[in-house]
């Protein structure tokens, strides 16, 4: 499990000193997941070889007790063919062949545990990479997304330099401004208006009685009335 462990802060420095210097999360992300099937792939040799020492402590334990049992069929022979000194040596031997097989059982127990926490973490190892590769996209998504809104914000708060807003503004007023002197200037002319010509020359056809003649018209007018209603009560 050392070298797992070891494996993890492998991972996570090389992590941490991507973050640190990239400022592009796309091409981060993607070299994180390159990062990570590198160590994957470094992980199961590992395991693997772990996997072979096991084999291997499996074909001792299984040899040496194999030569346990022949040791023990020598010795019944010997004891058989009435060789009783013959068996001892060949009892001892097999003893000798049954402590190694006891030693190298235990070693393969120690060995196999070792393997099954192995390839667990390598199964853990290889789902997070696998949801690592499913929330890529979306990372990316995301991260795009909030570099848009945070150039559009620094655009915007940079705005020092608003003259172009502020000319205008006063092109706006400037407008303003002339519309209220042109509907200003209407009235006003349309208050000293001139004569029209026509006009002009019905003032010299008509030309502008006196104050006496027109006190002489308006008595002339009454008394005209005045003929006309006496005419009709008769």
């Amino acid at each position: 499990m050392g070298f797992i462990n070891r494996l993890i802060r492998a991972i996570k420095a090389n992590l941490n000193a991507l973050i640190s210097k990239t400022e592009n999360p796309e091409k981060m992300l993607n070299q994180l997941l390159v990062e990570m099937n590198s160590q994957l792939i470094e992980s199961k040799k590992r395991v693997a070889l772990a996997i072979a020492d096991e084999k291997k402590l499996e074909r001792q334990a299984k040899r040496n007790a194999e030569l346990a049992r022949e040791w023990e069929h020598k010795a019944i022979l010997a004891v058989k063919a009435g060789e009783d000194d013959l068996a001892k040596e060949a009892l001892l031997r097999k003893q000798e062949y049954e402590n190694f097989y006891l030693q190298y059982q235990k070693e393969l127990e120690a060995q196999r545990e070792a393997v099954n926490k192995l390839k667990e973490s390598l199964r853990e190892l290889q789902l997070k990479i696998e949801d690592a590769q499913r929330k890529k996209n979306l990372l990316i998504a995301r991260a795009k997304r909030a570099e848009t809104q945070k150039k559009v914000h620094e655009t915007i708060g940079n705005m020092v330099d608003t003259s172009a807003f502020d000319a205008f503004d006063k092109m706006a007023e400037k407008v303003e401004e002339l519309e209220a002197e042109a509907e200003a200037a209407s009235e006003v002319g349309m208050l000293e208006k001139p004569d029209t010509l026509e006009e002009r020359f019905k003032k010299l056809e008509q030309p502008e009685e006196s104050e006496e003649k027109r006190a002489d018209r308006l008595l002339e007018d009454l008394k005209k009335r005045l003929r006309e209603l006496e005419d009709n009560t008769k």
